[in-house]
């Protein structure tokens, strides 16, 4: 197999159900990119922002260990609800990281977001990807699209996404396929096991996660949408061994039902991006979903750690076996 050329370019694309209008400002107002720019826990001060060519971006990004990052953002192209270009990651004592290319496309009322970070060169180009990951930088396009479904429909979301280095066919089967979603998707230090499984649009799974020890946790997934190779839909609850529903054990504020509908795109032939969108549905009370909001950070780190796994797991020529 011929290796793939290096880019010095990263790329990034979303699809927001909002429309350009609303995802533009998000962007460029001062009061709406503080609900969500940057990796989930840190927070932003703007102290000055001319939205022109030419003009500049002066904020500051306060991690949540209290290291504070100051940047200046430099515009050389603003067309209105359309493009962006602008230079990242500089100040008046040091050069930007890269150049940004932002291009905003009205999708029949949402918006498709196309990214690119242009660097020096492919090996700088790896190395920022190689720390954006470990940092959650790209959390910040999930917080977008977590804080459009607030304004568009008063809905408390939780988004993640992850790209893989696989085929759209194979990341379905991940999903779908007992021997293969049981490998990977249990959190870091439990194991899963499906005691039945009836995977299709109006099936549903029973199983359970354990340490090993004495740590049971049983769980029910409900199917209402599988349509191949790009969507799967259920709802998830707590179960006891009997299958009667039940709450978790370290967490009884957990809202009882959650909804989550898990989008595949094709990045390339061999490259699929995951999309997982998480929100509590049915009866949720103030309290619940007040938990919800605030485990959002702990959301990430369940779900990076199974996508780890699930990373891992690609990776092994085993697999199949």
């Amino acid at each position: 197999m011929a290796e793939k050329n290096k880019s010095n370019e990263l790329k990034i694309t979303r699809i927001y159900d909002a429309p350009v209008k609303l995802v533009w400002e998000a962007w460029t107002d001062p009061k709406q990119v503080a609900q969500w720019w940057g990796p989930r826990g840190f927070t932003l001060t703007t102290h000055s922002k001319d939205l022109r060519v030419g003009g500049h971006w002066a904020y500051t990004m306060h991690g949540p260990d209290g290291t504070n990052y100051e940047n200046k953002t430099i515009y050389y192209e603003v067309e209105k609800y359309s493009r962006l270009v602008y230079d990242h990651g500089g100040n008046d004592d040091r050069p930007p990281l890269f150049r940004v290319t932002v291009n905003f496309i009205e999708l029949k009322g949402k918006t498709k977001m196309d990214m690119t970070m242009t660097l020096p060169t492919p090996e700088a180009a790896e190395q920022t990807r190689k720390f954006v990951k470990k940092a959650g930088g790209e959390a910040t396009w999930d917080r977008l699209g977590e804080y459009l479904a607030k304004e568009t429909s008063d809905k408390e979301q939780f988004i993640i996404n992850r790209s893989f280095d696989a085929p759209i066919e194979t990341l379905f089967q991940m999903w779908t396929d007992p021997k293969h979603f049981e490998k990977w998707l249990p959190p870091v230090g439990l194991t899963m096991k499906f005691i039945k499984t009836d995977i299709k649009k109006g099936g549903s799974t029973f199983y359970v996660m354990t340490d090993g020890e004495d740590f049971k946790l049983y769980g029910r997934i409900a199917y209402l949408e599988i349509t191949r190779p790009n969507k799967i839909i259920y709802t998830q609850d707590f179960r006891d061994e009997n299958e009667n529903i039940s709450r978790h054990p370290m967490a009884p504020l957990w809202p009882e039902t959650m909804l989550t509908v898990v989008t595949l795109t094709e990045e390339g032939a061999d490259k699929t991006r995951v999309t997982v969108t998480w929100e509590p549905t049915g009866p949720v009370s103030g309290a619940e979903l007040a938990e919800f909001i605030k485990e959002r950070g702990g959301m990430t780190q369940g779900w990076t750690g199974s996508f780890d796994k699930l990373e891992n797991y690609l990776s092994n020529p085993n697999r199949d076996l």
